[in-house]
């Protein structure tokens, strides 16, 4: 008689008990916080038409703002890539007097208010203040333009890139690059071919997560940026005037388009994340 077929797992055993009740609470958890408040928005939008919701997505007042906030999340996030890589290899490789506060500054944007980083970006940025008038001579106004929006996005998502490499750069075995060094490579090629490789899925994960947080920002734009239709406005600050208008479709509408599309990008990043771990474990 033949052996009956094991049963399908989708877990490995464990011998610590709970599994069921743990993944219940964590689904039920997420349900409530997460897909229940989204699926209110896409069951308040699926009440327009079609014709309705095209005509509001693609009104020429609509469609700048969501390029506004798309597109300088987007600028802000490889500006904080790259510098945030710069930064996390001074922390991680050097030390110096006052390491300790450096590394403590690189958090304020986590604890500050973003109304309080508004305030202050946009009294340091005018062109009255203390760097708004080293940069008006010159024919640069940030405060009240859309510079000043990529300004504060870089001020609060450099945290993100920072603190998602740092532990990876730091557990990363410098001994690889001393190897790398006594083969005859350039300290450009070590850099190149050993260090950025080992931390470029990091690099991504932080990109993702400081674009994420640059896309929905309000709080500390909306000082600085002047909020002027067709010029600096943002998509956040355009859904707050349609419900304070009453328009609550057109709210529903713009934010429905800013979770795709999000959801879309973020999607993107990740598979790259995921192969970029895999060709990193093929060659390692």
């Amino acid at each position: 008689m033949s052996a009956s077929p094991s049963r399908l797992t989708f877990r490995q055993p464990s011998v610590i008990p709970g599994f069921g009740l743990t993944l219940g609470l964590t689904l039920t958890w997420l349900g409530l916080i997460v897909l229940l408040p989204l699926s209110a928005l896409f069951i308040k939008t699926s009440e327009l038409s079609l014709e309705r919701f095209i005509t509001i997505v693609t009104a020429t007042r609509t469609l700048h703002a969501l390029q506004v906030s798309f597109g300088l999340a987007f600028g802000a996030a490889l500006i904080n890539m790259v510098f945030g890589a710069i930064v996390v290899w001074v922390l991680v490789r050097y030390d110096f007097p006052g390491k300790k506060i450096v590394d403590a500054l690189i958090d304020i944007p986590f604890a500050l208010p973003t109304a309080v980083a508004g305030i202050a970006l946009t009294s340091l940025y005018a062109e009255n203040g203390w760097v708004g008038s080293l940069l008006a001579p010159l024919g640069i106004q940030v405060s009240f333009t859309p510079l000043g929006i990529l300004v504060a996005l870089v001020f609060i998502g450099l945290p993100f890139v920072v603190r998602t490499v740092q532990p990876v750069l730091a557990d990363l075995d410098q001994e690889l690059e001393d190897a790398a060094a006594s083969l005859g490579a350039t300290r450009t090629q070590a850099l190149v071919r050993v260090v950025l490789p080992s931390v470029w899925p990091a690099l991504l994960t932080g990109f993702a997560l400081a674009f994420a947080r640059a896309v929905g920002e309000y709080g500390s734009v909306i000082f600085i940026a002047g909020n002027l239709p067709g010029v600096s406005e943002i998509a956040p600050l355009l859904i707050v005037i349609r419900l304070e208008e009453f328009r609550y479709a057109d709210a529903t509408a713009i934010a429905t388009v800013m979770l795709v599309a999000s959801f879309v990008l973020l999607l993107i990043i990740n598979r790259l994340q995921r192969w970029a771990e895999l060709r990193g474990s093929k060659h390692g």
